[in-house]
């Protein structure tokens, strides 16, 4: 007498064929999900748990759990595994949270000599202190085990990143001189009063520590077909320091400079000297420039009351020199005229520089603060800018354990920017 089949048949809709279909036919999901797929298609379509292990090399056993988990859950979650399957865990929430707040401290705090955590000291820790903590299963814990309980956590104890705490109370007020100065620029630039107006801004700092580096073997040029790139010997030998002092002029584009050993009080009079002798005597010369000690040493403030009216400074605010424009000219230099410089002394590097600035000075270009739209700072809140049509450091202040996070910088221009052009 044959056995009476005394399983319900699988009744699929149209939907749920249509979507094991396309999942039997995928080459990106899961073998198992296709595997899975294609077992409740051919038992909708008639075929026996045999035939079907028998078509799929694989065994009855998996046909029929796979048949009965659809018919108990349906087809769609059949697919994956049920939760709840597989031996029960170890370690608790409670051991993972203990392991986080462990990570989230300092080791010198705990005694070791590290300042950051490795996994394996973590994991030593741990181990070592986990039975007195009320954590014996973690007495056997791996740093496989640690670090999939960190990447969970989002945390990653082995690494730094830098952020920058503002430390100028006064940081919006002077960020709203700056670009009101800017704003001053482009009305004048407007009027056509760039050229021997009555008013001369520029934008000042200093760079430096440009290396005087001397190679100890000639450089090889490319050679077509063999040799793409210009061929240098490692070493080199280091002839000093050297630091540039420069202004651009904001409405012409004129960079004046410098090429100095130091940067001192005297240094910065001897520049102030020639931008007097430089412009006409009724012209007024405002300056953009951070707070460094030589701008406000007594030596530059004896130099100014000799001069009178004749130089205004305005002033950058702490850690906000990406308000500065020079800092784009600083930074193209860099990456264009310095970049692999090679020079036999310090007088050839400043004359190469000298030079550099003569060329810029023959065609000079005009530098203007490109973030006047107040939709590019509301949407770039998360990196922070600063200078001409380049991105600039990030200066956000990032809220730390136990502090209140200050403002946004990003906002704080937008407000600055909204109430300049008020005013105008």
């Amino acid at each position: 007498m044959p056995f009476e089949k005394t399983r319900p048949d699988l009744v699929l809709s149209a939907e749920q064929r249509e979507e094991l279909t396309r999942l039997s036919r995928c080459r990106t999901e899961p073998m198992y999900r296709v595997e899975r797929a294609r077992i409740l298609l051919a038992c909708a379509n008639g075929e026996t748990p045999s035939v079907i292990a028998r078509q799929m090399r694989t065994n009855r056993v998996k046909v029929y759990g796979c048949i009965r988990k659809a018919l108990e859950v349906g087809p769609k979650a059949a697919l994956d595994d049920l939760p709840g399957r597989g031996r029960p865990p170890k370690i608790t929430s409670e051991d993972r949270t203990w392991i986080v707040s462990l990570a989230c401290q300092k080791p010198k705090e705990l005694g070791y000599s590290y300042e950051l955590w490795t996994i394996r000291l973590l994991m030593a820790h741990v181990q070592r202190h986990c039975e007195a903590s009320g954590h014996g299963a973690l007495r056997r814990v791996g740093t496989g085990t640690i670090s999939d309980i960190l990447a969970n956590a989002e945390i990653h104890p082995h690494k730094i990143r830098y952020y920058l705490e503002r430390r100028d109370p006064d940081f919006e007020a002077k960020m709203a001189q700056v670009l009101c100065v800017y704003r001053d620029v482009e009305l004048l630039r407007q009027k056509g009063e760039q050229d021997g107006g009555l008013v001369a801004i520029l934008s000042y700092d200093e760079k430096p520590g440009i290396q005087a580096l001397e190679g100890t073997a000639p450089d090889l040029p490319p050679v077509p077909g063999k040799y793409p790139t210009v061929a240098r010997d490692y070493e080199y030998v280091r002839h000093g320091t050297v630091s540039l002092l420069a202004g651009i002029d904001l409405l012409t584009g004129y960079i004046h400079g410098q090429v100095v050993d130091r940067h001192r009080s005297r240094e910065i009079v001897a520049f102030l000297m020639q931008l007097h002798s430089y412009y006409p005597a009724a012209t007024k010369i405002r300056i953009v420039m951070d707070n460094h000690s030589a701008h406000i040493s007594k030596e530059t403030r004896t130099y100014l009351a000799t001069v009178p009216n004749r130089f205004e400074f305005i002033f950058t605010p702490k850690h906000g020199s990406w308000l500065n424009l020079i800092e784009s000219f600083f930074g193209k230099m860099a990456k264009s005229m310095l970049r692999g410089i090679r020079v036999k002394s310090k007088q050839e590097l400043k004359d190469r520089i000298m030079q550099y600035l003569a060329e810029l000075n023959a065609a000079p270009v005009v530098f203007r603060w490109g973030r006047q739209k107040s939709v590019d700072l509301e949407t770039r809140h998360d990196v922070h800018h600063g200078s001409c049509q380049e991105e600039r450091p990030n200066t956000e202040t990032r809220s730390h354990r136990g502090r209140e996070k200050p403002p946004c910088l990003c906002a704080s221009v937008l407000k600055v920017f909204l109430f300049t052009a008020m005013l105008f």
